[in-house]
């Protein structure tokens, strides 16, 4: 009688630790797969998640199409250049300033007065309170221009144009008046570090140029783009508008994007321990019905279990791979229970 008491005690906890197990392993795989899901349904947002890659990446077989983050120092191939003043720079934008001195008109509650000043647009005189004395010359001899670099590379990627906007910092950079064509050469003059017409550049006259570049300095920054081939550009697709990040120095993705969620780590070893411990369970609620202990049944039927409710889970996204291989799980699951099942059976 005690014995018999015994033995249902046993075969009870069996069976309640191996639902237990079980169930520990179907909800590990869910809290795993859910974590994964909210991540990748957040990274949409931005254009889709991103793969990290190295400074010194090349593109690789399967990676069009993803989003990918790079932290480096962007390398300038081809370098932009001015070709009215001849000038160049190492940089991946070189932009070139023009300023005329001119008349302003400040006003100041009633009071109204005028100075002369470095101003990078024409000042149309003509609407000024009082205009006898202060008539502005007009039109720019010579305009503010941009400049872009031919080929700007991270690692082994080229950049797109919206990229190489985005590069972020601006520095003035030295003139080279050497460099000058002979016709600019007998009307600009080196002032600081700027090319001015001025006979007395340290006071400049009314109608006076002032010509200054300025460059986007070469620094670590952090990308986050889309792979085209071997071009790194803006998602255009992206529902936030944007599609991409730049920041100077290596920053985090969460950093970059602060509305993504935690992504869950170790995502490969979580999915071997559920259906191990799944399969654990199996193995228990198979000793309390009085089967023989067949690890390999056990480990089909936690892989048919887990198998099972991560395909479901995965059902409905654009993840096909994802379900593909659980639907493989479980499919593999089947046939190692019905092959051991009928061993026992012979």
């Amino acid at each position: 009688m005690e014995l018999g008491k015994g033995m249902s005690w046993r075969l009870l906890a069996l069976n309640i630790i191996g639902a237990l197990l079980v169930l520990a392993g179907i909800g590990l795989e869910a809290l795993n797969a859910n974590s994964l899901i909210d991540f990748r349904q957040a990274s949409v947002r931005h254009g889709g998640e991103a793969i990290e890659l190295g400074a010194d990446a090349l593109p690789q077989p399967g990676q069009h199409g993803y989003m990918a983050r790079l932290a480096g120092t962007p390398r300038v191939v081809e370098a932009p250049h001015d070709p009215e003043f001849n000038q160049t720079a190492n940089t991946p934008v070189l932009v070139r300033h023009v300023e005329m001195f001119q008349w302003r008109e400040i006003s100041i509650g009633g009071s109204v007065h005028y100075e002369l000043d470095w101003v990078d647009q024409p000042v149309d005189s003509s609407r000024f309170r009082d205009v006898r004395g202060h008539v502005n010359p007009g039109r720019f001899p010579i305009e503010s221009k941009q400049f872009d670099a031919g080929l700007v590379q991270m690692g082994g990627f080229r950049l797109g144009r919206v990229l190489v906007h985005a590069l972020p910092g601006s520095e003035l950079i030295e003139p080279d008046p050497a460099a000058l064509p002979q016709n600019l050469a007998v009307t600009f003059s080196r002032y600081q570090d700027y090319l001015v017409t001025s006979a007395h550049p340290g006071d400049p006259r009314l109608g006076d140029l002032r010509v200054s570049w300025s460059a986007v300095p070469l620094q670590q920054v952090t990308i986050v783009a889309r792979l085209d081939g071997a071009r790194l550009e803006a998602a255009a697709d992206a529902p936030d508008g944007k599609g991409y990040q730049v920041q100077v120095g290596d920053v985090p993705l969460l950093a970059l994007f602060p509305d993504l969620p935690v992504p869950p780590q170790y995502v490969t070893l979580w999915r071997v321990l559920s259906v191990l411990l799944a399969a654990l369970g199996a193995l228990a609620l198979l000793a309390a019905q009085g089967r023989r202990r067949d690890p390999l049944l056990a480990l089909g039927l936690g892989s048919i279990g887990v198998g099972a409710v991560a395909s479901v889970l995965w059902l409905g996204g654009e993840n096909a791979h994802v379900l593909g291989g659980w639907v493989v799980v479980t499919l593999v699951g089947v046939a190692l229970s019905v092959w051991c099942l009928r061993r026992q059976d012979h």
